[in-house]
């Protein structure tokens, strides 16, 4: 990778840090506060939420009969995405220690909060809470494996390839053999854990 798009990555990524933050810091100044794990809104807000919260029997007949009919085939996926989780982290709990790789914390991509706003009914906090786990482990789960691939095989495909990680940009280039071994090992020390 030359100089030019080397800088230009840096460049992206810290714009982007910088994006996440600015949009952070203006969800939370215009509406809540975070105080530990807690979200708090002022109490005007929460009131006019709750004033906008549908009942349980006017929401199951304003809501899409489709979407009730499927609601098993959605839910039973909780069985598959939980043995992801527990071999996805068994595996970085046993293997990334052996690598010299950091762990991914787990609370930083699988995030419940929105049991916390008071518009939503106890049946769409539930949805939530599931759409907010499946999401968040497919992250944690997608990061889990981009440090694997970064650590044994961080070379880019020949074929332009959709939904990459964000850690795929700086991949060796395809066919770039100059000097591999030394290259492949600076990436595997990169991974190593922050002191």
């Amino acid at each position: 990778m030359n100089d030019r798009i080397r800088q230009l990555l840096d460049q992206m990524s810290a714009l982007e840090e910088d994006l996440s933050i600015a949009l952070h810091e203006h969800e939370a100044s215009a509406l809540f506060q975070i105080n530990g794990k807690r979200v708090e809104f002022e109490h005007s807000i929460r009131l006019a939420h709750r004033r906008l919260r549908l009942g349980f029997f006017r929401w199951v007949v304003a809501y899409r009969p489709q979407n009730l009919i499927t609601g098993p085939i959605i839910y039973s996926m909780i069985v598959p995405m939980a043995i992801l989780d527990l071999f996805v982290s068994f595996y970085q709990m046993t293997c990334f220690p052996i690598y010299g790789v950091a762990k991914v914390r787990r609370g930083n991509y699988i995030v419940f909060d929105r049991q916390q706003l008071e518009y939503l009914n106890f049946i769409e906090k539930f949805h939530c809470t599931y759409c907010a786990y499946g999401t968040g482990l497919i992250a944690y789960v997608e990061e889990i494996v981009a440090r694997t691939e970064e650590y044994f095989c961080p070379i880019k495909h020949a074929r332009k390839m959709l939904g990459t990680h964000a850690r795929y940009a700086r991949f060796l280039d395809y066919g770039d053999a100059a000097d591999y071994e030394a290259r492949l090992e600076a990436f595997r020390r990169g991974l190593g854990e922050k002191k």
